[in-house]
């Protein structure tokens, strides 16, 4: 399977999962998981997804700019680098933002 493809696949889902309801990111993630979001680390999926969904903006549009990959470590995993705008509702200017995305092997293989 095409690196890129699958990196690109990922992304789209992930991205389209969060601007329509971001509990349904709880099976992209594992109890080891992290997520560092503005200095804070957060650990576990359901621990993710809650610093999610308290974001202060209830709707959003995500549109992707830019989507790098390349593979990580012997186990065939990847890493990801996403960057675009984030359209929040009700606000005239989109922000930009990066994200930084370690995929393993066994998360690329649910998709």
């Amino acid at each position: 399977m095409d690196p890129d493809q699958v990196a690109k696949a990922f992304v789209e889902h992930y991205y389209t999962t969060f601007d329509a309801n971001r509990t349904g990111l709880a099976n992209l993630y594992q109890e080891g998981s992290m997520l560092t979001f503005e200095g804070q680390k957060i650990q576990g999926s359901q621990s993710i997804v809650a610093k999610l969904t308290s974001l202060p903006f209830a709707q959003c549009q995500h549109s992707i700019t830019t989507v790098d990959c390349q593979p990580s470590g012997p186990a065939g995993g990847m890493l990801v680098f996403v960057s675009g705008n984030l359209q929040l509702a009700g606000e005239q200017h989109a922000l930009k933002f990066v994200d930084f995305v370690v995929k393993l092997t066994a998360l690329i293989a649910s998709l």
